[in-house]
């Protein structure tokens, strides 16, 4: 879960580009938080940067596999 103590300093946006998943190392499509699918960990990622691989955590269920989906951007997307 991210948290924020300051509404006004957050603006909705609802582009897809909230809606995609991403594979683990693929190349990060928008700075921001991301959030894994699985298990809920998030990261922050820059534009450009390979997400975090596979084996960056691991989840306890190996069923469930490590995607990545953006839930706050640093920019417009």
């Amino acid at each position: 879960m991210t948290y924020y103590k300051h509404g006004a300093f957050f603006q909705e946006d609802r582009s897809s580009a909230f809606d995609a998943i991403h594979t683990p190392g693929s190349a990060t499509p928008t700075s921001g938080i991301y959030r894994c699918t699985g298990c809920t960990h998030e990261v922050v990622s820059e534009k450009g940067k390979p997400l975090p691989p596979q084996n960056h955590h691991q989840h306890t269920n190996w069923n469930v596999p490590i995607r990545w989906q953006l839930i706050a951007a640093t920019h417009p997307v």
